[in-house]
């Protein structure tokens, strides 16, 4: 049930996380072309830092609708829009200046952690509340005072007073996971190249709740007197350790992602493979090019968690090899291709090019490893869900088509008088009937559709392949008539 429950977040992840990819390579190309000035210096790196940034900057806000329309029963606009109000009622109230009022202190003295709350944990949560408050209040009727409010109109209202209580929550717990992390971060930094792995590991551990900026501050700036990027570029401290923190990045996010890209496409199912490829290359261009690495990791972190965890294992791996032969190489933005390329000319790095050297090697275990793992298990990457079904004969395009489908489906549902709910994911539909036994599967798989699956007492799905939204639209106008 939990498993099944992540797969459907990572299904609604995919909208929002569909836009990531390109968003990094504008950004990348603006730091291509002026490094040190960020678009200080260019008009047109400016231009294209700032584009792709209002994208990535804002990654938490972009989950929290996804994720909110995604898991919403019937994918409605209003959904969305509840996971916009909880979002913004939870950073507003968690904010610095908010909390500073609320303690009666100077915000210099609130909590960091407070600084950090528009994360991507908290628009996840954010979504996940609203989409409980939409499955929940969509159809609740008021009495007549107060009937304007009814319904869909309700879902918001009830999700700001939801918020309020996570809040609430969040108000005392939040600090103590965020303090906790940063002295955790403080408590290895003298197990030197195992440390450095140490922290590899929870950094990408750490990437679904935005929590990583906690750890990354001990070890990459100032917190605990490491300032590990600063040090780099400004050539201060000792060579060949000055960026230990930093170089085992490069090799996962240069070779191991894109190899693990490569392995997730090779497994997608044969006709979802050209949809996988749209994602994932795209992705893996971005996390080699720029290293932005979360449009990878957030298409199959939810999907395959397991995965995940090994993903974060061989990264602390690299971080622990790249120090341990102190291999060095530094990144004012991330570690991709532009930063590992700029480097080369900074005095504090050290044989750098071993470090490719090593994504080499860490591709081929990327790949070997995700492709074993991925068929061994049946792990739902990109291209590999349950819904990965695709029609032969559903697939012609055609608005009468789709309609003369869809009413014969819903007549052999049962109609009005017993299917009780539709719903659709990518290649479904999704429906709850009154009595099983009222459904005629024949004149259904007449239609041409693949197949057809019964979940449950009162659930059945139709296999219709990728056209299936318009079905679905056709028969919600035959439900309105």
């Amino acid at each position: 049930m939990v498993m099944k429950y992540l797969q459907n977040l990572g299904r609604s992840l995919m909208l929002p996380v569909a836009v990531l990819p390109a968003a990094a390579i504008l950004m990348g190309i603006g730091y291509w072309i002026d490094p040190s000035g960020w678009g200080g210096g260019s008009p047109i790196a400016a231009f294209l830092i700032k584009a792709g940034g209002a994208i990535i900057d804002n990654m938490s806000i972009l989950f929290a609708v996804g994720v909110a329309l995604g898991m919403s029963k019937d994918k409605d606009g209003s959904a969305a829009l509840s996971g916009l109000v909880a979002f913004l009622t939870v950073t507003t109230l968690l904010g610095t200046g908010t909390v500073a009022m609320l303690q009666g202190v100077d915000p210099t003295e609130v909590n960091a952690a407070f600084g950090k709350i528009s994360n991507q944990f908290i628009g996840i949560l954010s979504g996940i509340v609203a989409s409980v408050m939409y499955n929940r209040f969509s159809k609740v009727q008021l009495p007549d005072a107060l009937a304007f409010f009814s319904g869909k109109r309700l879902v918001p209202i009830m999700t700001s007073v939801a918020m309020l209580v996570v809040s609430l929550v969040l108000f005392f717990v939040w600090p103590i996971i965020y303090t906790g992390l940063v002295n955790f971060g403080e408590a290895i930094i003298d197990l030197g190249a195992v440390g450095a792995g140490i922290y590899g590991f929870f950094n990408r551990l750490l990437i679904p709740t935005g929590l990583h900026h906690a750890l990354n501050s001990v070890f990459w700036f100032d917190v605990a007197g490491i300032n590990d990027i600063n040090n780099f570029l400004g050539g201060v401290g000792e060579k060949g350790i000055t960026g230990r923190y930093q170089a085992g990045f490069f090799p996962v996010m240069m070779f191991g992602l894109p190899a693990a890209a490569l392995a997730m496409y090779h497994t997608a199912k044969t006709k979802r493979k050209k949809q996988a490829a749209s994602l994932l290359m795209a992705a893996a261009f971005a996390a080699f090019f720029t290293g932005v690495t979360e449009p990878l990791e957030f298409a199959f972190m939810f999907l395959a968690p397991a995965l995940y965890v090994v993903h974060a294992a061989i990264t602390g791996i690299s971080l622990f090899i790249a120090a341990s032969f102190q291999w060095t190489a530094g990144f004012a933005f991330s570690a991709g291709f532009v930063d590992f390329f700029l480097s080369l000319r900074n005095p504090m790095a050290n044989h750098p090019w071993m470090l490719v050297v090593q994504g080499l090697v860490v591709a081929v275990i990327y790949y070997v490893l995700f492709r074993f793992l991925i068929t061994k298990f049946n792990l739902k990457t990109p291209g590999r869900e349950d819904d990965d079904e695709v029609a032969g004969d559903a697939q012609a395009s055609g608005e009468s088509r789709f309609a003369a489908m869809a009413a014969q489906i819903y007549e052999g549902l049962g109609g009005d008088a017993n299917v009780t709910s539709v719903d659709n994911c990518v290649t479904r539909l999704r429906l709850e009937v009154k009595n099983m036994d009222a459904v005629d599967q024949k004149k259904i798989k007449a239609t041409g559709v693949p197949g057809i699956n019964v979940v449950g007492k009162n659930s059945i799905q139709v296999i219709v392949g990728t056209n299936v939204q318009f079905v679905a639209d056709e028969i919600s106008k035959i439900r309105k008539n």
